[in-house]
C-alpha cells in the first residue's frame, strides 16, 4: 500500500513537472516561430512549418522506440563500455517518462505550433495575392494548408511508429550515443543515473 502511494506521488510530481515544462517550451517555441514567420516570405514559412512537423514525427518515433525497445542488447554493449549503451539502458528503463516527454511534450507542442505557423503562412500567402481576411482565396488556402499539414503529420507519424517498433534497438542506441556525446561535451547530465 505504501509503495503504491509512493508511486502515485511520484507520478503526480512527474505530471506536474512535465506540464510546467510543456507550458514553458510551448511559449518559447511559439514566440520564436511566430516572430521568425512574421519576417520571412511564405515559401520560407512553409519550409519552417514542414520542419516543425518533421520534429514532431521524429520525437513521436523516439517515444515509440523507447517503449518497444528491450534493454538486454545494451547490457553486452555496456559491459564492453560502448559509448551510448548506458544511456540507452536508462532510456529503456525510464521508457514511460522518455515517451511522455517525446510524444506528449515535444510531439504535441510541434502539432500546436505547426497549426499556428500554418495560419501565419496562410495569411502571408493570401495577403500576397491581395486578398484580405475572410476572402474565398484565404479560406481555400487555409483548407489546403491545414489538410496538407494534417496528412503529413499523421502519415509521417504512422511511418515513424513502424520504424520505432521495428528498429527500436538501433534508434535507442543512436539516441543513447547522441546523449552520451552531449553529456561528455557539456558536462550536463541529461539522463539521471539514479
Amino acid at each position: 500500500m505504501a509503495k503504491s502511494q509512493s508511486q502515485i506521488k511520484k507520478s503526480i510530481k512527474f505530471s506536474i513537472s512535465i506540464a510546467v515544462i510543456t507550458f514553458v517550451l510551448a511559449a518559447i517555441f511559439s514566440v520564436i516561430s511566430s516572430s521568425i514567420l512574421g519576417e520571412v516570405m511564405w515559401v520560407v514559412g512553409f519550409i519552417i512549418v514542414l520542419i516543425i512537423v518533421l520534429i514532431g514525427i521524429v520525437f513521436d518515433m523516439l517515444g515509440i522506440a523507447a517503449t518497444a525497445a528491450d534493454e538486454v542488447p545494451f547490457h553486452a554493449m555496456a559491459a564492453e563500455k560502448v559509448d551510448g549503451s548506458k544511456e540507452a539502458i536508462l532510456i529503456v528503463r525510464n521508457a514511460d517518462r522518455f515517451a511522455s516527454f517525446c510524444n506528449d511534450v515535444i510531439g504535441d507542442i510541434s502539432g500546436v505550433i505547426s497549426g499556428t505557423a500554418s495560419a501565419i503562412v496562410v495569411l502571408q500567402l493570401a495577403n500576397g495575392f491581395g486578398h484580405g481576411d475572410g476572402s474565398t482565396l484565404q479560406i481555400v488556402i487555409s483548407v489546403i494548408m491545414t489538410s496538407l499539414v494534417a496528412a503529413l503529420t499523421v502519415g509521417g507519424k504512422a511511418l515513424g511508429k513502424y520504424y520505432g517498433i521495428h528498429s527500436s534497438t538501433k534508434i535507442i542506441f543512436f539516441v543513447g550515443k547522441v546523449i552520451a556525446f552531449i553529456q561528455n561535451k557539456t558536462k550536463i547530465e541529461i539522463l539521471k543515473k539514479g
